[in-house]
């Protein structure tokens, strides 16, 4: 989980990224970045980077695991077509976002929307299979979350468990292969025996069975080599700008995040600290000594 926590002894240098002459620790990150925390982005801030249109919309959303609240009256807006990388220190809340938009947190107070105009919905107390088959929402989970033991089709056929009927799910699986050969060429191949890019490949595509709206992408350069990381950075650009996919991503290599998304959010115990385009979260110096190594 992106949110997991480190041994109060654990550095880093800066936050996973980049050249650095300072190593700063988890523990100090987390203070330094209270600092920039103060009052956090206006609503009309927030707005304006989805172009005062959001396709995916978080008001003052309440929300956590058991009694424990993680996200505290936090915000979050995101037009059709955009993406969106969460950045912030460990522990920060940001796979929670993720958890409570696709409904595996216990929602206290706020509410989610998903759509525009008249297909605008409110999300928040429907059921993980409800948003995938009602309102478009998929969830790639981290690594390690495919069957190692069925072949690349069968875990294709997984991700269509919501269609009508397994004809449904194996035509779906088909237009997956025919968008990626890679895949195809290895159908009947066990998923165990693919290569790191390719299993996430594999991830990606079972979510993209059932012809989600909104990706939630959960880490996707976590535990791949440089050459399979722009090979999925990639895969998810050609999502967004070829096919229109709205994008949410957490991800711990805060620099590749912030290069790819539209807009960036730090956050820091559970509320919104920061948030402007990517390149303006680039161009910061605090989060660039915080986050980036700089």
């Amino acid at each position: 989980m992106a949110d997991a926590e480190l041994k109060k002894s654990d550095t880093v240098s800066g936050y996973h990224m980049g050249n650095v002459e300072t190593v700063i620790s988890v523990d100090e990150v987390a203070r330094e970045a209270e600092k920039i925390a103060a009052e956090g982005p206006s609503l009309a801030a927030i707005a304006g980077l989805a172009n005062n249109n959001p396709f995916v919309a978080i008001e003052n959303l309440r929300a956590g695991y058991g009694k424990m609240e993680i996200l505290h009256e936090f915000n979050l807006q995101v037009g059709k077509g955009q993406s969106l990388c969460l950045i912030g220190p460990n522990g920060a809340g940001k796979s929670t976002v993720l958890h409570s938009v696709f409904g595996f947190t216990n929602i206290f107070g706020g509410s989610i929307n998903v759509g525009e105009g008249n297909s605008k919905q409110d999300v928040t107390q429907l059921t993980s299979s409800e948003k995938l088959k009602r309102a478009g929402i998929a969830y790639i989970l981290q690594d390690k979350s495919i069957f190692p033991g069925m072949t690349v089709e069968e875990n294709l056929w997984m991700g269509g468990y919501l269609k009508n009927s397994p004809d449904q799910a194996k035509a779906a699986a088909e237009q997956i292969f025919e968008k990626y050969p890679r895949l195809a060429q290895r159908r009947k191949k066990p998923a165990k025996v693919l290569s790191g890019g390719e299993r996430r490949l594999l991830e990606i595509s079972r979510a993209l069975v059932m012809q989600p709206e909104v990706l939630l992408v959960d880490e996707p350069s976590i535990g791949l080599e440089p050459r399979f990381i722009d090979m999925v950075f990639e895969i998810l650009d050609d999502l967004q700008h070829a096919e229109g996919k709205t994008i949410i991503m957490v991800e711990q290599n805060a620099k590749k995040g912030l290069e790819f998304a539209d807009i960036g959010y730090v956050l820091v115990s559970g509320n919104l600290a920061l948030a402007g385009s990517g390149d303006e979260l680039l161009a910061n110096p605090e989060v660039g000594r915080l986050f980036l190594g700089g």
